[in-house]
């Protein structure tokens, strides 16, 4: 093992330290230590851990990484990592040298300090503020960290991991990217000169376990009867625009609405940083590409949105609309593709079809108002209106049904609605899931397809 692990040329030399990695902390002048502003609970190690990473780089036969397991280089690594810290002085008890070891396996196959947090199904959000702080959402809530970077090239080293592994690039001539983890999870990157204060990254984590409509009820995010009424609908192919703001669960329900989709459909999803989880046999994946180097070769999602027509799909689902693409999913809706799902930025149903009127505003064509808005009301049938609270849960506020024109005006009706009944003293908000008493103008054709639903979801009387 340890003949194929290490570079022929370098097996008898592995557990001599590198002449650069052998200054201690004892060693350092006084100029040259810091004094930390709080001591973290256990060492921590970081500039070792990153010298001893270079160290063992230039040693080891990368090419042999992959084929070999997790367990087996970390049996490889203790010993050297033994002999590393005792050349250099510093005792290591055997918890310490446990987590050392984990922490070089993370640096030199994950992404370094954040990968612990990323094993962690309870955090939803990693933001990474510099190389010196890093901070965690759980349950809806934000909270400091402990972990940080040795200092900016660490961090830039785990960003270009990142991008790179998603064929992008980041750099001072283009400083945002969007990107994506090998599980879905979406990745946004920042670095100087737009971060002034050095490189962001905001990593939005996926459960590994796809959220369902069953375990969103659970969650008290929507009543039961909301979740069969949207279930009834996607598999009757009714087309629908999840609406919500920033970080209020549009793609999880996104994801949870397509495991109705019927298996047998042919599906299409367009995105910008690959993230949906669909459970369907039969899905095709399309993602934009960022312009190269010399600003060309970019493909938009209107591009594939256009594409994706010619592809003979049933369904067209698009992960947010955004822009002028807006125009080419009503296109779709109308023409045959109905059932087709997107998600969209707005705060209520109302602004939800404005907003949606103006980006079809921004494909530049010579449409009407009273044309465009034609176009929305014939095209989606149900608008879900998501939000995130203040105590940091997700609801769905409102499930609405476009039922036509009247006038110039599209008119909007509320099927189901999460009504606000005060705040608990730990300032949890209590509410509860009513019905306005309005069913849904293609109930009938729900029955005609053979999906019922029992008349007291709709009874305006009965909390949800």
């Amino acid at each position: 093992m340890v003949g194929r692990f290490f570079r022929s040329s370098d097996s008898k030399e592995a557990t001599k330290p590198s002449p650069r990695a052998g200054k201690g902390a004892a060693d350092k002048t006084p100029a040259e230590v810091k004094v930390p502003v709080e001591a973290p609970a256990e060492p921590d190690f970081i500039s070792e851990r990153v010298e001893l990473h270079r160290y063992l780089i230039d040693k080891i036969n990368l090419s042999i990484l992959d084929t070999m397991e997790e367990d087996e280089i970390q049996d490889e690594l203790r010993p050297l990592v033994r002999d590393y810290a005792k050349a250099n002085n510093f005792p290591l008890s055997a918890t310490e040298l446990d987590s050392l070891i984990t922490s070089i396996g993370d640096e030199m196959l994950g992404l370094g300090p954040i990968e612990p947090l990323l094993a962690d199904d309870s955090i939803s959000d990693i933001l990474i503020v510099g190389s010196g702080r890093v901070f965690i959402e759980r349950a809806g809530l934000l909270s400091a960290t402990k972990v940080r970077f040795k200092d900016e090239d660490h961090l830039m080293r785990v960003i270009n991991k990142i991008v790179a592994s998603v064929g992008r690039r980041v750099d001072e001539s283009s400083p945002l990217v969007d990107a994506r983890l090998a599980d879905g999870s979406r990745v946004n990157v920042a670095i100087r000169p737009v971060a002034v204060d050095g490189p962001q990254v905001s990593i939005r984590k996926f459960s590994k376990r796809p959220y369902s409509l069953e375990r969103l009820v659970e969650a008290n995010a929507l009543s039961q009867g909301m979740a069969d009424l949207l279930a009834a609908s996607a598999k009757a192919k009714i087309s629908m625009i999840v609406s919500g703001g920033t970080g209020a669960g549009k793609t999880t329900m996104l994801n949870a609405l397509s495991s109705f989709i019927p298996h047998e459909e042919r599906l299409v999803t367009i995105e910008d940083a690959a993230e949906l989880q669909l459970q369907q046999p039969h899905v095709v994946r399309l993602e934009t590409r960022p312009p190269t180097v010399d600003g060309r070769n970019e493909i938009m999602q209107r591009d594939l949105v256009k594409n994706a027509l010619r592809m003979r799909p049933d369904r067209v689902i698009i992960g947010e609309v955004r822009g002028g693409e807006a125009f080419d999913m009503l296109q779709a809706m109308n023409t045959g593709h109905e059932g087709s799902m997107s998600t969209v930025h707005a705060n209520n149903p109302r602004d939800a079809i404005s907003r949606i009127e103006q980006m079809v505003g921004m494909a530049g064509m010579p449409m009407s108002q009273n044309a465009i808005r034609g176009q929305i009301s014939s095209a989606v049938r149900l608008l879900i209106q998501l939000v995130r609270l203040r105590d940091g849960s997700r609801k769905v506020v409102s499930i609405s049904e476009i039922t036509g024109m009247e006038g110039d005006i599209i008119q909007l009706q509320e099927i189901a609605k999460f009504k606000r009944l005060g705040v608990e003293d730990d300032g949890r908000i209590v509410g509860e899931f009513r019905a306005t008493g309005i069913r849904p103008t293609y109930l009938d054709d729900l029955e005609t397809m053979g999906i019922f639903l029992p008349s007291e979801i709709f009874d305006p009387s009965r909390v949800q």
